[in-house]
């Protein structure tokens, strides 16, 4: 995980696709199938930068739940290790902590539109997971009036292996495209853990700047994970050289590939008017250790 300038990382994303081919009998032309059996392309959303924000130091975005209304408190979503008062220790869980922060909302070519202020960070953690959430100070009404931007939309479904998908970092402008390559039960990097983490393809190299990056998936156009570190050099499980662990205790290096941290589990957390709940039904996010039971 590396900040630039300041030191912490980022992660990555994208996808593939396969097409089927039906063979002609040998020696006669293939005959064209009726209009109406004619395979069509895989529908795509286009995948821009509206929605998303550039920090001073990470990317973000502007993301909502399914359930969430347009007067509720507009949430920003960046990485964990991002947290303007630094990394949270293993096990360390930060919420309803003030916070005064601004992002810079980009236009879908990544033009600069104006500035979001956080009013708190409702919830951080780099244990099982890497996320921060603030509660900003504007509505999703409000910014979409102001600005015309419309929030990401975070998925209620765990990712699929094999799924095209986009890492947009508003930090550096840029969109990085791969692919799902699979998931890693468990990854490793410094004193930090998580679980079920996305393995890229090895087409998004992401870099310091991108973390934080929301991962769209290309089909839906919804938020499916957070784009969070890549192993640099082939380290094994040091800072900045992520490893994954088995169920048995084997560790895997693979040099050059980035990882993300699911968010479906996410939209259980939050209720009505965007309150973050940790005791709600289905939410796996990990509690303070006060509140824990």
């Amino acid at each position: 995980m590396s900040r630039p300038l300041v030191g912490t990382l980022a992660t990555a994303v994208m996808g593939a696709a396969a097409l089927l081919a039906t063979a002609a009998p040998a020696g006669a032309a293939p005959a064209p199938a009726p209009a109406h059996h004619k395979p069509k392309p895989p529908r795509t959303k286009a995948v821009d930068f509206a929605g998303t924000v550039a920090l001073d130091d990470c990317s973000g975005s502007i993301v909502k739940m399914p359930a969430s209304q347009p007067n509720d408190p507009a949430l920003v979503m960046t990485n964990g290790h991002c947290l303007e008062s630094g990394m949270p220790s293993a096990g360390q869980v930060i919420v309803d902590q003030p916070s005064s922060r601004s992002f810079t909302v980009l236009d879908k070519s990544a033009g600069n539109l104006g500035t979001l202020r956080a009013t708190k960070v409702a919830y951080s953690t780099m244990t099982d997971t890497d996320v921060t959430l603030y509660q900003t100070s504007s509505t999703y009404a409000q910014i979409e009036q102001k600005y015309g931007i419309k929030a990401l939309e975070l998925s209620a479904d765990h990712p699929t292996k094999g799924a095209g998908i986009s890492v947009v970092s508003g930090y550096w402008k840029k969109t990085y495209t791969c692919g799902i390559d699979g998931f890693a039960p468990t990854v490793k990097e410094g004193d930090w853990t998580w679980k079920d983490s996305v393995r890229y393809t090895p087409e998004c190299k992401v870099i310091g700047g991108t973390s934080g990056s929301p991962v769209v998936d290309n089909a839906t156009g919804k938020v499916t994970a957070i784009n969070n570190t890549i192993n640099e050099n082939g380290e094994r499980c040091t800072l900045n050289n992520p490893c994954e662990v088995d169920e048995n205790g084997n560790v895997t290096v693979h040099d050059g590939i980035g990882y993300a941290q699911e968010t479906y589990f996410i939209t259980k957390c939050f209720g009505a008017g965007n309150k973050l709940d940790l005791n709600a039904s289905g939410c796996t996010l990990p509690k303070p250790s006060a509140v824990r039971h």
